[in-house]
């Protein structure tokens, strides 16, 4: 007989622990709400009040998504605090492609055993992001699993609803010859690549995160820079210009594989690789892992996280517009017939 009972805290899950730090999270996590948010935390699920005014038919858009092995980069930094902004909006820019505007987000958080201070930076993280986007962060789960996940390492996802009307949907099928392809620049890798970046620059080429960059940064700064969150800036194009036909996030899959998923098969995309430049970190990964130009376009955005496929009439008035917004962007290629692709010229 042993000489204490067993319990789920013997066996690695503090259940205690999780809960105080719900609990210190909690105005942060409510500074999300609205009074569409009928549910407090703590709910076995969470109630989101189905209201909709000014939309003839209002439709549901839900993604999932996760941010992958940049938590280990952030374990190498010892810096979790962007990861929860990261999924928030990567997600947020998942259902801007198809013209909706974010309601409310879950998050999972999963780890072998839960550290509160790594907890808080996410989950906080994550909060603040969703206020600052006007989505309600309504629910999560916190999974301690040793055994399943490894000593010091954690998991982070996260699934979000969006709405939009019917009407405004996207792609919107008026793609066509001749449209401009708009790019907007991203802040880094934002949340794909990782494995094949970590591979390059830490196992190939002997780097620490610790190491300078020219702009005066460090790798791990570089690497840790949040994904960008392109929402409101498009919807204020969309809503006030008009003339955007598709919109495509480049995550996994970089240029070569996301673009196509939002045109027919009858049109391809060339860009022009003059139109826009690599940042330094896609080129120190290209250069250290003598990574091919196919494969880098193909794993990473390469300085572009999102593509508007735009009327080619309004193209350069959309791309005025966004840098009044904040945003820096350029015609970076155009639409021709052809099979359905992308060619980097």
């Amino acid at each position: 007989m042993p000489d204490q009972p067993l319990t789920y805290a013997a066996s690695g899950v503090h259940i205690d622990a999780a809960q105080r730090s719900i609990r210190s999270l909690e105005s942060a996590i409510k500074a999300t709400y609205d009074d569409r948010v009928l549910s407090g935390i703590g709910g076995f699920g969470g109630l989101f009040a189905a209201s909709f005014e000014g939309m003839a038919r209002p439709v549901l858009v839900s993604s999932i998504d996760g941010v992958g092995t940049k938590t280990k980069v952030a374990a190498m930094v010892g810096d979790f605090s962007n990861l929860g902004a990261d999924i928030v909006n990567h997600c947020i820019n998942d259902i801007l492609c198809q013209g909706a505007v974010p309601l409310f987000f879950m998050d999972y958080f999963g780890c072998s055993q839960l550290s509160p201070a790594v907890f808080d930076q996410v989950v906080r993280g994550a909060a603040e992001a969703c206020e600052a986007q006007g989505c309600a962060l309504i629910g999560g789960e916190t999974a301690e699993m040793p055994g399943v996940y490894l000593d010091d390492e954690i998991d982070i996802v996260g699934a979000i609803v969006g709405i939009v009307d019917a009407e405004a949907k996207l792609p919107n099928g008026q793609a066509r010859a001749g449209d401009k392809v708009i790019g907007l620049a991203s802040d880094g890798l934002h949340t794909n690549g990782y494995s094949l970046a970590r591979k390059a620059l830490f196992e190939m080429g002997g780097l620490s995160v610790r190491d300078p960059l020219g702009d005066g940064t460090t790798l791990g700064d570089a690497l840790l820079r949040p994904h960008r969150c392109y929402g409101r800036a498009v919807h204020a194009i969309v809503s006030e210009m008009g003339g955007v036909h598709a919109i495509a996030h480049i995550t996994g899959g970089g240029l070569y594989d996301n673009i196509p998923r939002v045109l027919p098969s009858d049109l391809q995309v060339v860009l022009d690789r003059r139109t826009f430049t690599p940042p330094e970190i896609f080129q120190l990964i290209q250069r250290t892992g003598e990574v091919p130009d196919y494969e880098m376009y193909r794993s990473f955005n390469m300085g572009i996280g999102l593509v508007l496929i735009a009327d080619k009439e309004m193209a350069t008035a959309i791309v005025t517009r966004l840098g009044q917004l904040g945003e820096n962007a350029a015609i970076v290629g155009e639409l021709q017939d052809g099979p359905n692709d992308v060619q980097i010229v």
